[in-house]
């Protein structure tokens, strides 16, 4: 007899440990809202939740990408249009200067406008954002160009373009080699703005007439290039916008997929909650007479 009670009793004990956890896990849905907390819960569940988590923190990560790229394009956008409505003033000066009315006094004068030009456009090739040259190639911690005291240039850059990550397989250049853009035959070459603006200043201050031609000629090569370069900025802005949408859309698909498998129905899992604190009473109660009366029977 004294070991059927033993047997009941460690029945009771463990039938009471069983709905104390069961109790436990409800309460743990009900708090944290989840259905899967634990790899017992749903093995192949929790599998999924893990590779969606994993596949958000990635589209994070590209969302950030595509920030900081949006940000460097629209630098690089605004940087260029200053230059090209430079570009646009030093023409008309140079018009103004080439006409045979004009004395080589004014000339002079000129010229010291078109050296803060020049200065002017050195400081937009030196273009930051959040402390990095974008126009320095890869080497964005230091100025893309330095001014030299004979008006001359040095580039400080590199040839690789930044560039940011957006997709699996995707890279979109959102800096540039600043040679591309203020040089783009080459240091020294009749399209290179440093080079126009510092002989056009050589050219006013020596009473040049047909350097000022030279220079104005120049001038408007150059402008046709911004043209063109504003227009590639453009075009990737317009990429990554499209690739910012589609993000957001994976994005929203994802986080709702991952609801529905991780998250639990909350009224449900109250009233699951209530049955199970309503059962732990009731095994509580039969706990304790079943226990009361194996220790009679020992006495």
């Amino acid at each position: 007899m004294r070991v059927s009670n033993k047997i009941i009793s460690d029945m009771t004990k463990y039938n009471l440990n069983r709905i104390t956890e069961e109790l436990n896990q409800a309460n743990l849905v009900v708090a944290t809202q989840k259905r899967i907390n634990r790899l017992a819960d749903d093995p192949v569940g929790l599998t999924q939740v893990l590779n969606m988590k994993s596949s958000l923190s990635n589209i994070e990560q590209m969302g950030r990408n595509i920030a900081m790229g949006k940000s460097w394009l629209a630098a690089s956008e605004s940087a260029q249009r200053s230059v090209q409505d430079i570009v646009s003033d030093v023409k008309q000066l140079s018009v103004q200067m080439a006409s045979a009315t004009v004395g080589s006094a004014e000339r002079q004068a000129a010229g010291q406008n078109v050296q803060n030009m020049l200065e002017e456009v050195v400081a937009l090739s030196n273009t930051e954002v959040n402390g990095r040259y974008i126009f320095a190639g890869s080497k964005t911690d230091a100025a893309a160009y330095t001014l030299n005291a004979d008006n001359s240039v040095t580039y400080n850059g590199d040839g690789n373009a930044f560039s940011v990550k957006v997709g699996k397989d995707a890279t979109i250049e959102v800096g540039a080699d600043g040679r591309a853009i203020f040089q783009p035959s080459g240091a020294g070459a009749d399209d290179d703005i440093f080079v126009i603006l510092a002989d056009l200043k050589t050219a006013l201050d020596g009473d040049d007439v047909g350097g000022i031609q030279t220079a104005l000629s120049n001038l408007d090569t150059f402008f046709d290039h911004t043209n063109s370069t504003i227009s590639d900025v453009g075009s990737k802005t317009l990429r990554m916008e499209i690739k910012d949408n589609v993000l957001s859309e994976l994005d929203l698909s994802t986080t709702e997929r991952l609801s529905e498998i991780e998250d639990a129905e909350i009224t449900e899992a109250i009233m699951d909650l209530k049955a199970k604190e309503v059962a732990y009473e009731a095994a509580l109660s039969a706990a304790a007479k079943v226990l009361q009366l194996s220790l009679m029977d020992y006495m």
